[in-house]
């Protein structure tokens, strides 16, 4: 059994990385699931490693410290703006993303089949 990730997955988990950074301040429109969740991965295994190399190689070390929370402070706006067009997907206001639990479970959730009054489906689908 192969349990590699194929070229094609890894390329298009990227494509969906850079999908959202390029529609930073784009708040309006929808986002489909793998989009949302491929951006959260990412960042969250970005943010670990570079963690983990500050604490295991730099001592946690201050300068390095304060490069991960710039880190973190750039990639707010896109995060918030994903989030929000997560909610738009499944049929949600944006301000449902602030509800702890309930923001999970609406990730998780396939988005509206057809259009909605927040736009096209994004996956092509009339």
């Amino acid at each position: 059994m192969n349990t590699s990730l194929n070229s094609a997955t890894t390329i298009s988990i990227l494509s969906n990385y850079v999908a959202v950074v390029k529609k930073y301040n784009d708040f309006t429109g929808r986002a489909r699931r793998s989009e949302y969740w491929s951006f959260v991965l990412i960042n969250f295994a970005v943010s670990q490693a570079v963690t983990y190399t500050n604490v295991f190689l730099f001592n946690g070390s201050t300068l390095i410290g304060w490069l991960v929370m710039l880190l973190n402070l750039v990639i707010l706006v896109p995060s918030v703006a994903v989030a929000i067009r997560r909610m738009h997907d499944v049929g949600k206001s944006g301000w449902y993303a602030l509800i702890p639990i309930y923001n999970l479970i609406l990730a998780c959730t396939e988005g509206t089949n057809a259009n909605n009054q927040y736009g096209a489906d994004p996956k092509g689908k009339p």
